[in-house]
């Protein structure tokens, strides 16, 4: 199984264990999907949207259990990024772990990404 991933604030994550399902940051919320990165691009997400942040949880997401509501579908520089398209019930959730900066700024993903 391949995962699927979720950068998310820690903030917003604990809201989302409190209630049991992950509606989306605000940005997910406004575009009427919960934005993923595949492996493969997981990186260059974080770089282009969370550069310098800290505090923020890398959520491993099995995408076998999203069902229909999970679209890959045509994005950045043309690749097919997985969009879902309801709220992301926990259940779907492998692990959720600290997303550390290392001393160069760059967020460290050793041992969390294949």
């Amino acid at each position: 199984m391949e995962l699927i991933y979720k950068i998310v604030p820690a903030d917003l994550w604990l809201q989302a264990e409190e209630t049991g399902a992950f509606a989306g940051a605000p940005i997910d919320q406004r575009d009427g999907f919960i934005h993923f990165s595949t492996r493969g691009q997981v990186r260059e997400t974080a770089a282009k949207y969370f550069a310098g942040a800290d505090d923020l949880l890398l959520i491993g997401v099995d995408p076998g259990k999203l069902g229909e509501d999970l679209r890959y579908e045509v994005s950045r520089g043309g690749a097919l990024f997985p969009h879902l398209y309801a709220p992301l019930d926990l259940a779907a959730v492998v692990f959720a772990r600290p997303l550390p900066l290392g001393a160069d700024g760059a967020h460290c993903f050793d041992g969390l990404v294949p």
